[in-house]
């Protein structure tokens, strides 16, 4: 076994701590990767305080993982050591159902290994995540850097990037169309820069004026302020898409009225209470509410390709390890523009 170190919460809502453990040897698919850095999700934030239920601890967070190369086993052909990689929000998947088979392993029917808090395939060991030094996964479930995007705004493009990637192209966002973007946060600052590369109109839906500035430095063409109530009566069926980051409480039904007939809301970000929502706006033009969980290991790729042609790379913060618990703090308070990433440097 691999001897390694890294930060975990030790129980629920407890502060994450230094934290010893170990980590499998490098198998013949296996890749060992020195970790340079790891973003913060909120998710990580939500399940090392049990707040989705279902907590294991020790937990040691992380799933926008990038590093190095360190060591690849001797039947890998899909890297080389040196070479810049990271790892998503799983690292295994049973390989062998209807999803996987199609490169959605995040659907997988038996048993996804998420990146931390879940079990290998085997369902006994534990997955460690990124807050930590070196991480060994399977070759198949690794991905390229693309030269051009710094490995630390790289980090959260393994989260963030691919989860707006995903649903809006899923939902055909593109030249031609109009998308509303719900929040401008982790989530909504990647879903403001892909959704202009790929050529739509793209609205910021915001509570105050204070983020206008960087909305449109970031590529939205209009600012709205949720309160202006004239804002939502100018803007009645107008858009195609909205994408909702948000993860507060909030009701849902004055933006089902912007959305054109057939037009899709799309559901991203995790509320802790149930949504609010009336039947009629959704009926009454033939509207649609879905939701969208990351993607696989080939559209997650294809992301990161995407971004590096278009120059596209994650707004972030570095900050050493040991500001782990004040960055979750500031976290809940959405004092982060757009997302911490830790520098597993100063590990």
């Amino acid at each position: 076994m691999l001897k390694t170190s890294g930060y975990a919460a030790p129980s629920a809502r407890a502060p994450l701590q230094p934290f010893s453990f170990e980590r499998r040897d490098v198998g013949p698919r296996d890749v060992l990767i020195d970790i340079r850095y790891c973003g913060i999700c909120h998710s990580d934030l939500h399940q090392a305080r049990d707040e989705w239920g279902g907590a294991a601890f020790p937990m040691v967070p992380g799933h926008e993982v990038v590093g190095v190369v360190a060591k690849i086993g001797k039947k890998v052909k899909k890297f080389r050591v040196g070479q810049a990689v990271g790892v998503g929000c799983f690292v295994d998947s049973c390989r062998k159902c209807h999803y996987c088979k199609m490169s959605e392993q995040q659907f997988c029917e038996n048993h996804v290994s998420f990146t931390y808090n879940s079990t290998e395939q085997d369902r006994l060991t534990p997955t460690f995540g990124g807050y930590s030094k070196q991480m060994v996964v399977d070759e198949n479930y690794v991905l390229r850097i693309p030269p051009g995007i710094p490995l630390q705004r790289a980090a959260p493009l393994l989260c963030a990037g691919i989860t707006t990637y995903a649903p809006l192209r899923q939902w055909g966002v593109g030249k031609g169309t109009r998308l509303g973007v719900l929040g401008l946060g982790g989530l909504g600052h990647m879903a403001v820069k892909i959704g202009a590369a790929l050529g739509a109109e793209v609205t910021v839906f915001s509570r105050s004026e204070e983020k206008k500035k960087d909305a449109k430095r970031l590529g939205a063409a209009r600012f709205l302020v949720t309160a202006n109530a004239k804002a939502f009566e100018d803007h009645q069926q107008y858009f195609e898409t909205i994408i909702d980051t948000v993860s507060a409480k909030r009701p849902v039904d004055p933006y089902f009225e912007l959305l054109k007939t057939d037009g899709t809301y799309i559901l991203v970000g995790v509320p802790e209470h149930p949504l609010e929502l009336k039947a009629m706006p959704l009926i009454s033009r033939r509207r649609k509410l879905v939701g969208s969980l990351i993607g696989g290991i080939a559209q997650t790729q294809e992301m990161l390709n995407f971004c590096a042609r278009k120059k596209l790379a994650a707004d972030v913060e570095v900050i050493a390890m040991r500001e782990v618990n004040a960055a979750y703090e500031r976290l809940l308070k959405g004092d982060v523009r757009y997302r911490f990433v830790l520098d597993l440097a100063t590990l």
